[in-house]
């Protein structure tokens, strides 16, 4: 996607989450949807760092903050985001990581850091595509797909982050 910051390289990531915020405000607008004071925090939340947080992380920060401590106060945000196009579901991590493409249509892969957690999306069209020839080859029809990659962030592996056990 052009113009995006590369996640994994230092960047201002202080623009790099209010311009998220604004185009998300925007994609909400113009699809008619309603961004409640929960779901506005939970995706502060998420574009917090660039790493995936799990439902339940989710849930104590919400309840540090006096909006709940029930599992669907956390669960009902996560999903609004993610139908809007705001999240993606992480499923390695069985967890959420905001949308860094918001409002663009995309297919992205995951690219995951299995130390420090952080998330990058890459854009997979041509792998996709490729997948979609491959199902077709043998009679299949994809539905969708999740492609995801874990791996270690040029950070973690100039601090010796190599050996270690995944999440």
């Amino acid at each position: 996607m052009p113009n995006e910051p590369d996640i994994f390289a230092h960047h201002d990531h202080s623009a790099c989450r209010h311009a998220a915020m604004r185009r998300a405000e925007v994609r909400v607008r113009e699809r008619g949807l309603r961004m409640t004071p929960v779901r506005k925090r939970v995706l502060e939340f998420l574009l917090e760092e660039h790493r995936a947080l799990g439902a339940y992380e989710v849930l104590e920060r919400l309840a540090a903050e006096g909006f709940g401590k029930q599992p669907p106060v956390a669960y009902r945000a996560l999903d609004f985001l993610v139908e809007a196009g705001l999240a993606h579901r992480v499923q390695r991590l069985n967890a959420f990581a905001a949308c860094q493409h918001t409002g663009d249509a995309h297919a992205p892969a995951f690219l995951i850091c299995r130390n420090c957690r952080a998330i990058a999306e890459a854009d997979a069209s041509d792998l996709r595509a490729h997948l979609g020839d491959l199902a077709a080859a043998h009679g299949f029809t994809p539905e969708r797909s999740t492609i995801e990659a874990l791996g270690l962030c040029n950070a973690c592996l100039a601090e010796g982050a190599g050996a270690g056990a995944e999440p």
